[in-house]
This record gives C-alpha cells, sequence and structure tokens, in this order.
C-alpha cells in the first residue's frame, strides 16, 4: 500500500451536502462494497454493532423525507418553526441517491461501556466516507433529532439505536477546501 495515497485520500475526504450532488444512481453493489469497508471497522470484542437501513430512489426516500418533515414540524414550537428549514428536510432526501441510517446495536451481555460501540460505529463511518470519497460519491453524517428519535420508524429493536443518518450522492465537480491547525498544537510528548 502507499502510503501516500491513503495519507491524500484522508485529507480529501469532506461533508459534501445534496445541494452538490448530481441526479445519478448509486449501485447497489456500489453500496454494497461500500458497506462491506464499514463491516471491517475496529470493533473491541467483536462486536460489530453497526447496523445499516438504505433509503434508496422512490418510495423510500420519500417516506425519509415525509419522516424527516413532518417530525420537525409536530415537535417544533409554532414561534420557532421555520418553513425554510421545513424545506430543507423535505428536500435532502429527495436530492441524495441513497440514505443510510447509521444503527448501533448494544449487546447488554458484552460487557462494554456505550460509548466503545458508538466509537465503533463511528470507525465504520469513517470507512465509509473514505471509500464514498475513493469512489467520488459525496456524503456526510447528519444526525437530526428527528433521527436520534427514530426506533419506531425504522423498526429498531430493545438494545438498537440511531446514530444519524448518512447522505450519498456523486458529487457535481465542485472542488472543496478544508484546512485544519497544525498537529503539533494537538501533541505532547511524554
Amino acid at each position: 500500500m502507499n502510503v501516500e495515497e491513503i495519507s491524500q485520500l484522508i485529507k480529501a475526504r469532506r461533508s459534501v451536502f445534496p445541494d452538490m450532488y448530481e441526479d445519478r444512481e448509486i449501485s447497489d453493489d456500489t453500496i454494497k462494497l461500500i458497506l462491506e469497508n464499514a463491516n471491517w471497522a475496529p470493533t473491541h470484542k467483536k462486536t460489530e454493532p453497526w447496523r445499516f437501513k438504505i433509503f434508496k430512489k422512490g418510495d423510500s426516500l420519500q417516506r425519509l423525507s415525509d419522516y424527516l418533515s413532518g417530525y420537525y414540524k409536530s415537535n417544533t414550537p409554532e414561534e420557532k418553526f421555520s418553513e425554510i428549514k421545513y424545506k430543507k428536510m423535505q428536500a435532502k432526501p429527495l436530492k441524495s441517491a441513497c440514505v443510510i441510517a447509521l444503527c448501533m446495536h448494544v449487546d447488554p451481555n458484552s460487557g462494554l461501556p456505550e460509548w466503545e460501540e458508538v466509537a465503533a460505529v463511528s470507525c465504520a463511518v469513517q470507512n465509509m466516507w473514505l471509500t464514498c470519497t475513493a469512489l467520488g460519491i459525496g456524503s456526510y453524517w447528519g444526525s437530526p433529532k428527528a433521527m436520534l428519535e427514530a426506533n419506531d420508524f425504522l423498526n429498531l429493536g430493545e438494545h438498537e439505536k440511531c446514530l444519524g443518518i448518512f447522505f450519498m450522492g456523486y458529487q457535481k465537480p465542485i472542488e472543496l477546501k478544508s484546512t485544519r491547525g497544525d498537529v503539533e498544537d494537538k501533541i505532547e510528548w511524554l
């Protein structure tokens, strides 16, 4: 493996939002590849806590759109309600080629603290994100309150919860830049 290519891939990863997606389908095989790479994330005691619920073109994305916007409308006081935010909640899934609910199954008998399982799911999401980047698929992890409380909508079990949603779509040819502070400011040699 070429460490320079891996470093370039990591540094190229960006949050790419549905307004930046082309109207182009992502094949089932490509989605399976992305999730296969997610499945190789590190996991303490090999609990593999990640679970994925896939919303793809058509009715399932419309159901997600209806759920997100309906949740926002039902759970936002009238004085705080924003028609703009409501319409964005409706539009984001419909502008995406695929949206994946990022769920976690916690085995109550594992003896692991929940934060370790959240960390494992986060590593799986990073693998998804890097794979998407390599494939020219824009993506981002959103965590609207509607999804954090979506157990019934997603038909989750007693020991499951949703940690957010992963929006995906082939990225329009837009250059996205980012910066990071100097790593030397964040380390201490002991």
